[in-house]
């Protein structure tokens, strides 16, 4: 049996070849991140192999983002084991091996070989490619709606400058008619000026009707005695920014649309849950990806870094401790706000977060027990495939 150990970057990939006994065969493999690197390792390793039998061989690798995809996908093609190994297990492996603070990429290569001996996870497999849509999709669609914050952020600045008593005539700023109202007319010297009927048919369009005649005069009014500041340039940048913002809008729109498709074709139980909406499903399981190699829900528990933090010394043992937060963050942040959804729209974990308000518990500790309930459901109804029943 050998073992490989492969320091991931992004241009070349350090290898480290070692046997059962724990002697190395070969620290000083680089290959390039190319089609040539990846056939020269391949033909590397067959080269030491006596009998080309491919089963005797299991490689290790970090998890490391993007970066590893494609080598992962070679090698898994040509049928050998994998291990994808989490960075921070490694970190501390190769602290414990000794005091010298060490690291290198040819160092990292010899840990994750070391490693190889004692891992006991399954190995690796990967997902169907509708998985990998819907991961890619969400994560680009978390980063869409990042920058969408951000441009939100800015219309905020903008507003407290130009016009600043804006905000608490709307029930939010960045409603359509706010926005309607801000790309026409930018601020608050324009409004002031505005015919009333004119302002009145802006607001009433953009509300469809919501706001009438009264609204229009509050915020004629208010315009008229704003201590805001009327400069071209900010107002520009104001119309600029709400463009850029319905922009995004419209992209989000679209990237919800293709995720809501590829659930639909994986017809995943998770939809049966109610109060867990299309995109959080996608989160949930693009995140998770194959509930294989999950074996119990106390692991997935722990990949999603829901589970609690344990300090003991002695004769002391605490019993306040927070979660360890370890683990697929977009995964956690999914599960808690679909715990907070699904408790407003199923009897029995409304009942669950009603009991643990009651024994005194704070609202959001209240909700990690219901997320862990959550999440245990969730593991049964990957595991079996099963529909969603709600508890009479």
């Amino acid at each position: 049996m050998i073992y490989i150990g492969i320091d991931v970057a992004k241009n070349k990939h350090d290898c480290c070849i070692i046997n059962s006994d724990g002697a190395i065969l070969n620290d000083s493999l680089r290959i390039s991140n190319s089609r040539q690197g990846f056939e020269f390792l391949y033909s590397s390793i067959l080269s030491i192999l006596p009998d080309k039998d491919i089963s005797n061989v299991k490689i290790g690798l970090e998890s490391t983002g993007h970066y590893s995809t494609n080598l992962q996908n070679f090698l898994y093609a040509k049928g050998f084991r994998l291990s994808i190994l989490n960075p921070l297990a490694t970190n501390l492996f190769r602290k414990a091996q000794t005091l010298r603070k060490t690291k290198t990429d040819k160092t990292d290569a010899l840990v994750i070989a070391k490693m190889l001996f004692s891992d006991d996870t399954k190995s690796y497999s990967p997902v169907s490619y509708q998985i990998q849509e819907l991961k890619s999709l969400t994560r680009h669609r978390y980063r869409l709606i990042g920058y969408r914050a951000k441009l939100k952020i800015s219309v905020n600045r903008l507003i407290d400058i130009i016009f600043p008593e804006l905000p608490k005539l709307f029930w939010s700023i960045h409603q359509s008619s706010s926005y309607a109202l801000l790309s026409i007319l930018p601020n608050a010297d324009e409004i002031a000026a505005c015919h009333l009927t004119k302002l009145t048919n802006i607001l009433s369009t953009a509300s469809k009707g919501k706001y009438s005649k009264d609204k229009a005069i509050s915020i004629k009014k208010s315009a008229v005695d704003s201590i805001g500041t009327s400069s071209r340039a900010l107002s520009f940048e104001l119309q600029q920014t709400i463009r850029l913002i319905q922009s995004v809008q419209i992209e989000i729109d679209a990237l919800e649309l293709q995720i809501k498709e590829i659930l639909i074709e994986i017809n995943s139980p998770l939809i049966s849950i109610p109060g867990i909406s299309y995109t959080l499903a996608a989160i949930i399981l693009s995140e998770i990806g194959d509930i294989e190699r999950f074996t119990s829900p106390c692991k997935l528990l722990a990949f999603a870094g829901l589970d609690p933090s344990t300090y003991q010394s002695g004769k002391y043992n605490a019993s306040h401790t927070p979660m360890v937060k370890r683990g697929s963050t977009y995964l956690r942040w999914a599960v808690l706000t679909a715990a907070r959804t699904v408790s407003m729209r199923d009897a029995t974990f409304f009942a669950y977060l009603s009991k643990k308000r009651s024994e005194g518990k704070h609202y959001y500790v209240a909700m990690s027990h219901v997320a862990k309930k959550l999440v245990r459901v969730i593991f049964y109804l990957l595991k079996t495939n099963t529909a969603f029943v709600p508890q009479m």
